[in-house]
């Protein structure tokens, strides 16, 4: 849909009473357990089953009429772009256009909004029929798209994103399990990085290409595993001032409400990160038969433990100059919402601060308000995408509710 921007919310110049208020409502929303910095060293975690599991998704994912979600003080929020199917991945073009992926629809979606409106204001289809697109990048004069079976590309025009033919297959992906697949360039350009999540919960003996980011080739030649042991790897991005690659991941189900956490983490090349043997470390998971101690010995303490259960899916490293200064080169991580947790946790975008290239701050919520009753059945939406507009405004896409909201400074 098109148009000016709706249901406009925004806070300026708060009193202390207001700011008490915003930041009362702002913690009230679904807390990240365990959320901290690691600094590499493995934190003190509860017991396996100290909790029932639980499979608990939400009953509806609808919002109330004029609905916005909740941004701290000194920010507004609105209603950017509607009418999708199931918009997920968001990411800029060279020249300013703003590429959606719309897994519901199997599309790729350009939008526009050449005066920083606020409101999309012209929308176009860059291809259709893909088969439930995710990952998208930008290298030479090609969109790169991570479909659920196959990594492909499309020659392109980036001074006007005009598509030039159709798609060039370059590599295999495994179908089924954990169905995104995420795309990311290295700084020098001359690798793509793509992520694919697990078939299983905890079953060993899966594709090598699954659980692990995979590094290639521009033309998808020479491809080998970069990084495994990570049960569903979503996001990919590069930390802009280290050029590393970062990833957000979904750990493993089923041992209780607060173990493990999901967490966000850069990566090595090489390195194991502990998927089905062990969490978080060395922590073992006896559930996984044969057991592989040599692996588990070897498993890295990610450098971010989010909430467990909260599902962090895209993330964008802040690079604009229109947010405080306390914002700039931090991390802001979309967390799609638990189904496995007695209460629910996440469904907001959580903030990472960071410092020369590193996490400096544990995770805080930033847009929240998505869960009225955490242990209801009711969710008013689920945080997918997330990227950096060309004004320095955040647009974050929700699949719940099937829109995009943009979050700018209130002036």
């Amino acid at each position: 849909m098109l148009g000016s921007p709706t249901n406009l919310r925004e806070t300026i110049m708060p009193s202390r009473i207001q700011v008490c208020i915003c930041l009362a409502l702002l913690f009230c929303a679904p807390t990240i357990i365990a959320a901290q910095v690691t600094h590499g060293k493995k934190p003190q975690l509860p017991p396996p089953y100290a909790t029932k599991s639980s499979a608990n998704s939400p009953s509806e994912v609808k919002p109330a009429a004029g609905f916005l979600p909740i941004v701290p003080a000194g920010f507004k929020i609105n209603v950017f772009a509607t009418g999708f199917k199931r918009p997920r991945w968001l990411i800029v073009a060279p020249n300013g256009d703003i590429f959606l992926a719309d897994m519901g629809s199997g599309e790729i979606v350009i939008l526009r909004d050449p005066q920083n409106t606020g409101g999309v204001q012209a929308r176009e289809n860059f291809v259709v029929g893909l088969t439930r697109p995710f990952g998208i990048a930008f290298h030479d004069d090609y969109v790169y798209v991570g479909e659920m079976r196959e990594l492909v590309r499309f020659k392109y025009d980036p001074k006007t994103s005009k598509r030039l033919g159709e798609a060039e297959h370059l590599m295999y992906l495994p179908g089924g399990g954990h169905d995104t697949r995420s795309v990311v360039f290295s700084k020098d350009g001359k690798h793509v990085f793509v992520g694919v999540g697990s078939e299983s919960n905890v079953s060993p003996g899966e594709a090598p290409i699954r659980a692990a980011v995979t590094i290639c080739d521009p033309d998808g030649k020479n491809a080998r595993q970069f990084a495994t042991g990570l049960r569903n790897p979503v996001g990919l991005a590069l930390e802009p001032v280290t050029g590393k690659v970062w990833a957000s991941v979904n750990e493993r189900d089923e041992l209780g409400d607060d173990l493990p956490p999901d967490y966000f983490t850069s990566l090595k090349d090489g390195g194991f990160y502990g998927w089905p043997y062990s969490y978080i470390g060395d922590s073992v998971d006896a559930r996984v038969k044969p057991q592989r101690p040599d692996l588990v010995a070897k498993a890295i303490v990610p450098d971010v433990l989010l909430g467990s259960h909260v599902a962090p899916l895209q993330f964008a490293f802040y690079t604009g100059t229109q947010f405080p200064e306390s914002y700039r080169g931090g991390a802001f991580v979309a967390e799609h919402g638990s189904w496995n947790r007695s209460t629910r946790a996440g469904y907001q975008i959580a903030f990472v601060a960071f410092n020369n290239g590193q996490p400096s701050a544990d995770p805080v919520p930033f847009m929240t308000g998505l869960v009225p009753d955490p242990s209801s059945g009711t969710a008013y939406g689920r945080p997918v995408g997330v990227t950096v507009a060309p004004d320095g405004s955040l647009l974050v896409s929700d699949d719940g509710a099937n829109v995009i909201y943009r979050i700018a400074v209130a002036h």
